[in-house]
């Protein structure tokens, strides 16, 4: 274990890693796979790259969300990276781990394990709102496993959080993920969906019918787990305990040390991260690149993938370009 990361913790009481009845919807020209690791087993869905010897990239998705949000943006960049975007433990169709371990640091520790375990690294690594938290501790503790680091509103610790972001908070109090449960359990699926829209997306008109019609197909799929709130409840908690650490545990100390080129992208209408905080981690960031996308909302590669997709190819492009002269030096 690297000094830099956070000794394992382990919650007791969690419900039995049982397997989604139906599996995800898989879009033409991905796969998935499933990759059974100790204690641990990740749904991976693939993008494969438009020809042999591209560069591997993954993809982490955020809070609530699934390797699908990715489906937009990775082929776009198929030409580009041999893409992969992972369902985080409880999500998606991932079980749940072993140790119920859904802090941001076990989270991290699962995307360490499935590159390590697959010698897919170093990568071109993505991370959206929580997923770019954990993709930060990754590329911080693991540098060598990352080759570009791509934050699409990365939830990263703020003193004076939107309003709109304190459910995630409440949610991570003990009991109220189950009196949620209780209090929303004659919500239809498609008001849910559309609950989540109208926080998620900048303008959710942008949304078409056939998206909506898929979203709410997976939310309908969700529900029926006997860990879904359980799994949303503790990796909501495990935000805000990361929010509280300090010292070379905290979030932005980590960001400070993260070494691979980084590019940041935030959006103008964001409800849960708040657009100010794109100059923090502008300079946090060291030689850090800005999208900032004014009418997006919290999953930019969602809402305006084409925009991130062209601003993520002048990453990579200039960090293969520097690393080249580098070797040629």
């Amino acid at each position: 274990m690297s000094s830099t990361e956070l000794p394992e913790t382990r919650t007791a009481d969690a419900p039995p890693a049982t397997r989604p009845s139906r599996t995800a919807r898989i879009a033409d020209g991905e796969e998935l796979r499933s990759v059974a690791l100790p204690g641990l087993t990740l749904a991976v869905r693939s993008r494969p790259g438009d020809r042999p010897g591209l560069p591997p990239a993954l993809y982490v998705h955020g809070l609530g969300g699934s390797s699908q949000n990715w489906s937009g943006l990775m082929p776009l960049l198929a030409d580009l990276v041999d893409g992969a975007a992972v369902d985080l433990p409880g999500f998606g169709d991932s079980p749940p781990p072993d140790d119920s371990n859904y802090s941001v640091t076990g989270h991290a520790r699962a995307i360490i394990r499935l590159l390590d375990a697959e010698g897919r690294g170093p990568v071109h690594l993505f991370g959206n709102s929580m997923g770019g938290a954990v993709a930060t501790r990754v590329a911080a503790v693991r540098p060598d496993l990352v080759r570009t680091l791509t934050l699409v509103s990365p939830a990263l610790p703020e003193l004076r959080p939107q309003r709109s972001a304190w459910p995630t908070v409440l949610l991570a109090v003990p009991g109220v993920a189950g009196l949620l449960a209780n209090l929303t359990k004659d919500w239809t699926a498609e008001h849910r969906v559309r609950g989540v829209l109208s926080l998620c997306y900048g303008d959710p008109r942008r949304v078409t019918e056939e998206g909506l019609r898929e979203a709410v197909e997976e939310m309908e799929r969700r529900l029926e787990l006997p860990y879904f709130w359980d799994a949303m409840a503790r990796s909501s908690r495990g935000i805000v305990d990361a929010y509280t650490l300090g010292g070379q545990h905290g979030l932005w100390r980590q960001a400070e040390r993260v070494l691979a080129p980084t590019l940041l992208v935030y959006g103008g209408r964001d409800r849960l991260v708040s657009y100010r905080m794109a100059r923090k981690a502008a300079a946090a960031f060291r030689g850090s690149r800005l999208l900032t996308l004014p009418d997006a909302g919290h999953v930019a590669m969602m809402e305006y993938p084409r925009a991130v997709a062209a601003a993520v190819r002048e990453l990579i492009t200039d960090a293969g370009s520097e690393a080249a002269a580098e070797g040629g030096s």
